[in-house]
C-alpha cells in the first residue's frame, strides 16, 4: 500500500499517482458558493441549446471585441493561424518590419537623403539596399505564411456529416457551431469538444483514440447517457433533439468536464466520460451522435496550446543590443566632426574668398547641417544589409538540416524538417534539454522479454533443449493459427516445454495470462485484435496468444480462451480491477469441472506480502525478479489460489454489500479485496521490455560530455520514469536520489534559516548561494506533480481558503513557524530560485505526473533564474505548452499524432537525431553566424571609418571618401559573397569530429564567440584598418609623380586608390578567416575583385558618362591611376601592412593558446583514420528495490466496470449458447 507522509503542516503530502491540475483550476471554482466537489453548472454562463445556432447570436451572448463592435461569446470552428491576407499583407508586413529599429532609422536616413541643405549622397544609395532588405523579408514572411494558410484550410475544410433542416448534410468544419448535432464514423478525427448522444455500440459505447490529447496510444471508451441512446438513435430523434445544456466555461482541463441536460423535464448529469474531445479519433465504432458543446478556440486542445510565443535568439538580441551601440558611436562622432566643421569655419572658411558658397548661414548652422550631412555619410557604421544577409544564412543553415540524409528516417519516410528560419544558430548554445518520456525516449511498445516460472527461467537465445547459444534465432509459431507475426521470441525451450504438455506449472503461467486481465476483445478480416486498458497489459495477452494460450472472447460472466486449440470458457465470478493503491488484479473463475481458483497478477511488493508461508519459488524468482530489474525491464508477479465454495460464498455477500455502499465504496472494496487476496501461491513472474527507441542512452551520454543537462518531464507514473531513467543511462547506481519529500524538507529549512536572519540580510540574496548538496559524490532528483505545486507554493490551497471563508474565518498569514506559507511574493520567488538552484546542481532531474502546463512552468522557471538557452522536445499534444514555451522546441513525428511537430521549430522522426541537430548543425550554425558578424562588423567600420579620417583633411565638410556608387555597392556587390558563402559553409571540424568530441560543443553555451569582447576587438581591427587604408595612400599621394610627368595627386585617383585597397583587404582577410575551403569560396573571393574592377572601369567609362554626366562623374579615373606602378606598390604596401598584424595574432593564438578546436583541426586526419573503439558494455548494478515493479505502477485502472456491467456486451438471444466467438466484433487494426 502506499506509504503515507506528511509535509510541515501536519496534513498528508501529495499523492504521487495522482496528476495535479490545481495549476490549470478554473475561475469557477473559485466561487466562494462552490462546495468544494466541482463548479455550480447551473449558475454558468455556458449554455448550448441543440439544433439552435440562433440561440448563439442572442444578445445576452454577445462581447465587446473593437470599440462598439460585439460578436458572439461562442467561437466558430474554423481556426486561424496565418498572419495576413490579400488586403493586409502589404501594409501589416511593412508595420512589421518597420519595428526593426535598424530598418526605421535607415528609412529616417532615407528622408535627410531627400532635403537638398543635408544631402552629402545621392537618395539611391540608401533606397536600393532597404527596398533589397524590405523585399526579401517580405517574401519570406509571405511564403511562411501560405504555408499557414494551406495547413488551416486543410483542417478547416475536412468534411463531417452535420444535422441541417432535419436532415445529415455533409459541412466543413469551420462551418459547424455551437449546438450542431453531428453524425462521426470510423476513423473520424472529431471536429470539437462533442457531447456523445449515442452510437451503434451497445449502450452508446465508443471508443476514441486520444494519443494527439495525451500521448496515450491506448483506446479510452466514452458512452452516451441512458435516456439519449435509447430516444436519439434514427435521424427524425435527433432531429427533434432540443435540450438545454448547462456546464463549465471552457478550460484547459483534460481531466474534467461538469455540466447538466435539461431535457422533458429530465435533469441528466454530465461528466467526462460522455465527452469527445477534439483531437481525438473515433475507433471501433461503426456511427456516432454527438452535441457540440466547445468549437474552435474554445475546445479543450486549443486551450492547452499555450500561447505562441515570438522566439528570438541570444545572438539577435546581443546584434540588436551592438546595433544600439554603433548608433551611439555614430552620433557621438557625428557630434565631433559638427562641432569641429563649426570651429573650421570660424577659423579657415569664413575667412578664405575662394570658399565663399554666397550662403548668409552662421558657423552653428553650418555644423548644425554637418551633424545631419555626417550622420548620412557614416550611416553604413549601422549595415543595413547585416538583416538581409543573416535572413539568408539561416535559410540555407534551415535547407542543411532538411537535407541531411543521417537524419533522415527511412522506416516512415520522415526527413528532419527546419519548420522556422530564425533559430539555428540558438542550437549551439543549448545548456538544457526537457524532454518527453513516452514516444520520445521510448517506442510506446511494450515487448514480452522474459518471465520466470517455478524457478525457471526463460527468455535468452536458447534451443530446445535449454542450452544458452550466442545468438538465438526466432522461435517459430507457424504451428498456432492465432499467433501474431510480429511477436519475436528467442527461447525454444519454453515453447518445447508448453507444447509437451509436461510442466503444469508453465502451462498454468500461461492460462493465468489469457485469463486474469481486462482486455476486450474484437476480430478484423479473421484476425484477433486485442485493446487493452494499457500497452503492458496487451503486450502479457498476447504472449500468452502466441504460446497456445489464446484469449477468444468474453461476456459479462464467461471468458472463453482456446487452450493448445482446445477451446475452454470459464464462469467469471468476481474481477478485482487494478488501481495505483492495489497495485495488483485479480479474477475469481469457476472452471468446467467446479472449481473455483483465484488468479492475480501484481506488483512484487505487494504480491510478497500476501503469500501463503506453504508457497514455493520465492526466493528465487526473487532472484529473478533482482535480475530483470537490473536489465531495467518490468516485472509482474503472478500467483493463484484455490478457494472452496463456502469461503467463496461468504465472501460474496461481503462484496455484494460493499459494492453497494453509499458512502467510501472503493474503500470498503478494497477490504473486501484485502480479504480474498491472501495466502496466495507464487507460480512465476513476467518481464516487459518498454523498448527505447534506438540510440537514446548514447545520445544522452554524448550531450551529457558537451555539459548539456537533461531533464525528463512526463506524466507517467513515477515507478515508470525511474526505470526508463536507468534504461537510457540518465540514472546511473552511484547516484544519490532525491525525491519530493527530501526536496521539500531541504528548501523549508534553508527558508527557515533565511527568516531566521536579521530582515536587511536576509532579503539580500546572494550572488553565489550555498550548496544544497555539499558532500561530494552525484545527486538525481525525481520529484512528481503534486510535490512541484506543493514546493513552488502553486493553488493547491484555493479550496482551504474558500472553506474558511465560508465558514467566516480568516486564513492566518504565514509565520516564521508555518513554512508552508510564503509571507510575500519575494519569498515565494525565493523559494522558486531555491528549486532552480537545488535542481541545477543534480546531474539528472524527472518530473512525473505533471500536468501540460507545469511543463512549461519548469521551464519557465530555469529560463527566467538561470537565464539559460533551453530545448523541450517531445511528440504529443500534451508537450506542446513545453515546446512553445522552450527557446527552441523540437517535435518528434511519431506515435501520437501530429500536434506537437505542428508547434515546434524543428522535427525529426527519433530522439537520437538531436545528437547531430545540436553537435553538428547547432555548433556549425553557431561558429558561422559568430564568424560572420564579426567580419562583418569589423568590414563596415574599415570601410566607414575611412571618411572619419578623410574628413579632417576636408574642413569636416560631410564630404564622402569614395565615390558614390562605390559606396552604394560595397555591401551589395563588392564585400557581400564571400563573407555570405563563410556564414553558409564554414566547419571548423567535419561533423563526425564534431561528433566524437563533445567538449567543442563549449564555446556555444559560453557564448564565446561572439560578445562585447569581439564586438570591440572588431572595432579596434576596423579602427586599424580605416587608419592604413587612408593614411598610407594619402601619404604617398602627397609628393607623387607619374611617368608621364603628371601627379595624379587628385581626390578621385586617392579614392581609386583606398577603395581598391580596401577590396583586397576584405576579402584577403576573410580568406585567412575561412576554416574550410571549397570551389565556391575561392571562385567567391577572385570573383567579387573582378566584380569590383569590371564594374569600377565601366562606370569610369566615357560612354556611361555622356549618358548620364550628373550621376557618373569620375570619367577616365581608373584607368588614369592604376596604370601607374607607384599607386599599384601604394595598394600592395596598404593590404599587407593591414593584414601581416592579423597573421601574426593569429598565429601566436594557435600555436601558444590553442583552442580544444584548434587541437583537434591540427590532428584531424589523424582522428579521421583512427577507428573509434567499440564499447564494452558495462555490467548493471541493481540499485535498490523500488526500481521493479514498473508495470504494476504506470498500469492504469482497466475496463473492469465497463465489463462487470455488461454494457459492452452486444444483447443476443437466449435461446441457445452460440460459439462464444460471435461476440467478437469489428475493430480497426491500430
Amino acid at each position: 500500500m502506499s506509504r503515507e507522509r506528511a509535509d510541515s503542516q501536519g496534513s498528508l503530502g501529495p499523492d504521487d499517482e495522482v496528476m495535479p491540475y490545481s495549476d490549470d483550476e478554473t475561475d469557477d471554482e473559485l466561487d466562494p458558493g462552490s462546495d468544494g466537489e466541482g463548479p455550480r453548472v447551473e449558475e454558468s454562463g455556458w449554455r448550448v441549446k441543440a439544433n439552435n445556432r440562433v440561440f448563439c447570436n442572442l444578445p445576452e451572448f454577445q462581447k465587446k471585441y473593437f470599440l462598439c463592435l460585439k460578436k458572439s461569446k461562442y467561437a466558430g470552428n474554423g481556426i486561424k493561424t496565418y498572419k495576413y491576407n490579400a488586403l493586409t499583407f502589404i501594409p501589416l508586413n511593412l508595420f512589421e518590419q518597420f519595428k526593426r529599429a535598424a530598418n526605421l532609422y535607415f528609412l529616417a536616413l532615407l528622408i535627410l537623403q531627400i532635403i537638398p541643405e543635408i544631402t552629402t549622397l545621392p537618395w539611391y544609395t540608401t533606397l536600393v539596399p532597404l527596398v533589397l532588405v524590405l523585399g526579401i523579408t517580405a517574401i519570406k514572411d509571405l511564403v511562411d505564411d501560405l504555408a499557414r494558410h494551406r495547413m488551416d484550410n486543410e483542417i478547416n475544410n475536412r468534411k463531417c456529416e452535420v444535422l441541417l433542416g432535419g436532415r445529415f448534410q455533409v459541412s466543413k468544419w469551420m462551418n459547424i457551431h455551437v449546438g450542431d448535432v453531428v453524425r462521426l464514423k470510423k476513423n473520424d478525427h472529431i471536429p470539437a469538444d462533442i457531447l456523445l448522444l449515442s452510437s451503434s455500440n451497445p449502450n452508446s459505447l465508443c471508443y476514441v483514440e486520444t494519443a494527439e490529447l495525451d500521448g496515450e496510444t491506448n483506446l479510452k471508451f466514452k458512452m452516451g447517457r441512458k435516456v439519449t441512446d435509447e430516444r436519439l438513435q434514427e435521424e427524425h430523434q435527433l432531429a427533434q433533439f432540443d435540450a438545454m445544456i448547462v456546464c463549465e466555461e471552457p478550460n484547459n482541463r483534460l481531466d474534467k468536464f461538469t455540466g447538466t441536460m435539461r431535457w422533458r423535464k429530465d435533469r441528466i448529469p454530465l461528466d467526462l466520460d460522455n465527452m469527445m474531445l477534439r483531437g481525438c479519433r473515433i475507433r471501433n465504432t461503426d456511427e456516432c451522435h454527438g452535441l457540440v458543446i466547445f468549437a474552435g478556440a474554445d475546445t479543450k486542445i486549443m486551450r492547452n496550446g499555450g500561447k505562441t510565443r515570438f522566439k528570438r535568439t541570444k545572438i539577435d538580441e546581443l546584434m540588436n543590443y551592438m546595433v544600439y551601440t554603433i548608433f551611439v558611436i555614430l552620433v557621438l562622432l557625428c557630434a565631433g566632426l559638427a562641432i569641429g566643421n563649426t570651429f573650421w569655419y570660424e577659423e579657415v572658411g569664413s575667412k578664405a574668398w575662394y570658399l565663399n558658397d554666397g550662403k548668409d548661414q552662421t558657423a552653428s548652422y553650418r555644423g548644425f547641417l554637418s551633424f545631419w550631412g555626417y550622420i548620412i555619410v557614416l550611416n553604413t557604421m549601422v549595415p543595413i544589409s547585416l538583416y538581409v544577409s543573416v535572413e539568408v544564412i539561416r535559410l540555407g543553415q534551415s535547407k542543411f538540416i532538411n537535407w541531411d540524409l543521417q537524419m533522415y528516417y527511412q522506416e516512415k519516410d520522415t526527413p528532419a524538417k527546419a519548420r522556422t528560419t530564425t533559430l539555428n544558430e540558438q542550437l549551439g548554445q543549448i545548456e538544457y534539454i526537457f524532454s518527453d518520456k513516452t514516444g520520445t525516449l521510448t517506442q510506446n511498445i511494450m515487448a514480452f522479454k522474459k518471465c520466470t516460472i517455478a524457478g525457471r527461467t526463460f527468455g535468452d537465445p536458447a534451443n530446445v533443449e535449454g542450452v544458452r547459444l550466442d545468438r538465438g534465432k526466432p522461435v517459430d509459431f507457424t504451428w498456432n493459427k492465432y499467433a501474431d507475426r510480429k511477436f519475436a521470441y528467442l527461447d525454444h525451450s519454453l515453447v518445447a516445454c508448453i507444447r509437451s504438455k509436461k510442466d503444469k506449472d508453465v502451462l498454468e503461467f500461461f492460462k493465468l495470462l489469457s485469463l486474469c486481465h481486462t482486455v476486450m476483445v474484437e476480430q478484423k478480416e479473421d484476425e484477433l485484435v486485442y485493446q487493452a486498458a494499457s500497452p503492458d497489459e496487451g503486450a502479457l495477452v498476447t504472449a500468452a496468444r502466441n504460446f497456445g494460450f489464446v484469449f477468444l472472447s468474453r461476456t459479462q460472466d464467461t471468458i472463453t480462451i482456446s487452450e493448445m486449440d482446445q477451446e475452454m470458457t470459464y464462469e467469471m465470478l468476481a474481477l478485482l480491477d487494478f488501481n495505483s493503491d492495489r497495485k495488483r488484479m485479480s479474477i475469481i473463475l469457476r472452471f468446467p469441472d467446479g472449481r473455483i481458483r483465484l488468479y492475480c497478477k501484481g506488483a512484487d511488493t505487494v504480491i510478497y506480502e500476501r503469500l501463503s508461508p506453504n508457497s514455493r519459488h520465492k526466493e528465487v524468482t526473487q532472484t529473478a525478479l533482482d535480475i530483470f530489474a537490473n536489465e531495467t525491464l518490468r516485472t509482474l508477479c503472478l500467483c493463484y489460489k484455490d478457494i472452496s465454495q463456502q469461503e467463496f460464498d461468504a465472501w460474496a455477500k461481503k462484496h455484494k454489500a460493499a459494492s453497494v455502499a453509499m458512502g467510501n465504496r472503493e474503500a470498503a472494496l478494497d477490504r473486501v479485496y484485502e480479504q480474498i487476496e491472501s495466502n496466495l501461491m507464487m507460480i512465476g513472474a513476467t518481464a516487459i521490455e518498454d523498448k527505447l527507441q534506438d540510440g537514446v542512452p548514447e545520445t544522452i551520454a554524448k550531450l551529457a560530455k558537451a555539459d548539456i543537462k537533461i531533464w525528463v518531464l512526463t506524466g507517467d507514473k513515477k515507478e515508470t520514469a525511474e526505470n526508463i531513467g536507468y534504461s537510457c543511462k540518465l540514472l546511473a547506481d552511484d547516484m544519490q536520489i532525491h525525491y519530493g519529500e527530501d526536496v521539500n524538507e531541504k528548501l523549508r529549512i534553508r527558508q527557515a534559516n533565511r527568516r531566521d536572519q536579521p530582515p536587511a540580510f536576509g532579503r539580500t540574496r546572494k550572488k553565489v548561494p550555498d550548496p544544497f548538496f555539499p558532500e561530494p559524490g552525484r545527486n538525481a532528483l525525481i520529484i512528481t506533480g503534486g510535490w512541484l505545486n506543493e514546493i513552488l507554493y502553486e493553488k493547491k490551497k484555493k479550496r482551504r481558503r474558500l472553506r474558511l471563508k465560508r465558514l467566516g474565518k480568516r486564513p492566518v498569514s504565514a509565520t516564521p513557524q508555518d513554512a508552508a506559507q510564503p509571507i510575500d511574493d519575494w519569498e515565494k520567488e525565493t523559494r522558486q530560485v531555491d528549486f532552480v538552484n537545488m535542481a541545477c546542481e543534480c546531474e539528472a532531474v524527472i518530473c512525473c505526473r505533471v500536468t501540460p502546463k507545469q511543463k512549461a512552468n519548469v521551464v519557465s522557471l530555469v529560463k527566467k533564474y538561470k537565464k539559460a538557452v533551453t530545448l523541450s522536445i517531445g511528440d504529443g499534444a500534451n508537450d506542446v505548452n513545453m515546446i512553445k514555451t522552450a527557446d527552441i522546441g523540437v517535435g518528434i513525428s511519431g506515435q501520437e499524432g501530429m500536434q506537437a511537430v505542428m508547434s515546434s521549430d524543428y522535427a525529426f522522426a527519433q530522439f537520437r537525431y538531436l545528437e547531430r541537430l545540436l553537435l553538428v548543425h547547432g555548433r556549425w550554425s553557431y561558429i558561422r553566424m559568430c564568424k560572420f558578424l564579426r567580419f562583418f562588423f569589423f568590414k563596415n567600420f574599415a570601410f566607414t571609418l575611412v571618411h572619419f579620417w578623410y574628413s579632417f583633411f576636408s574642413g569636416f565638410s560631410a564630404q564622402v571618401a569614395y565615390e558614390d556608387w562605390f559606396i552604394t555597392l560595397y555591401n551589395v556587390m563588392y564585400s557581400s559573397l564571400p563573407v555570405l558563402l563563410v556564414g553558409l559553409l564554414d566547419q571548423d571540424v567535419n561533423d563526425k569530429l564534431s561528433r566524437k568530441f563533445p567538449k567543442l560543443y563549449l564555446p556555444g553555451q559560453q557564448g564565446a564567440l561572439f560578445n562585447y569582447k569581439n564586438f570591440f576587438i572588431s572595432l579596434f581591427h576596423g579602427i586599424f584598418t580605416s587608419l592604413v587604408i587612408f593614411f598610407i595612400p594619402y601619404g604617398a599621394f602627397l609628393q607623387t609623380m607619374g611617368q608621364d610627368g603628371e601627379a595624379p595627386s587628385d581626390y578621385q585617383s586617392l579614392a581609386v586608390v583606398m577603395a581598391s585597397s580596401l577590396i583586397f583587404t576584405v576579402n584577403l582577410q576573410i580568406s585567412l578567416e575561412t576554416s574550410y575551403w571549397t570551389f565556391v569560396n575561392c571562385f567567391a573571393v577572385l570573383c567579387s575583385i573582378a566584380i569590383y574592377f569590371g564594374i569600377m572601369f565601366d562606370i569610369h567609362s566615357a560612354g556611361i558618362h555622356v549618358i548620364f554626366p550628373s550621376t557618373f562623374t569620375f570619367t577616365g579615373v581608373a584607368s588614369n591611376a592604376l596604370r601607374q606602378p607607384y599607386l599599384w606598390l601604394t595598394i600592395i604596401l596598404t593590404v599587407g601592412i593591414s593584414l601581416l598584424p592579423v597573421i601574426c595574432i593569429q598565429f601566436l593564438y594557435k600555436t601558444i593558446w590553442p583552442s580544444v578546436g584548434d587541437n583537434v583541426q591540427r590532428n584531424r586526419k589523424k582522428y579521421e583514420m583512427e577507428e573509434e573503439e567499440e564499447k564494452k558494455s558495462v555490467p548493471f548494478q541493481r540499485g535498490r528495490r523500488s526500481r521493479r515493479s514498473a508495470y504494476a505502477f504506470s498500469h492504469s485502472r482497466g475496463y473492469a466496470d465497463l465489463i462487470a456491467s455488461g454494457r459492452s456486451i452486444r444483447r443476443r438471444p437466449a435461446i441457445a449458447r452460440p460459439n462464444p466467438r460471435d461476440s467478437i466484433r469489428e475493430i480497426e487494426n491500430i
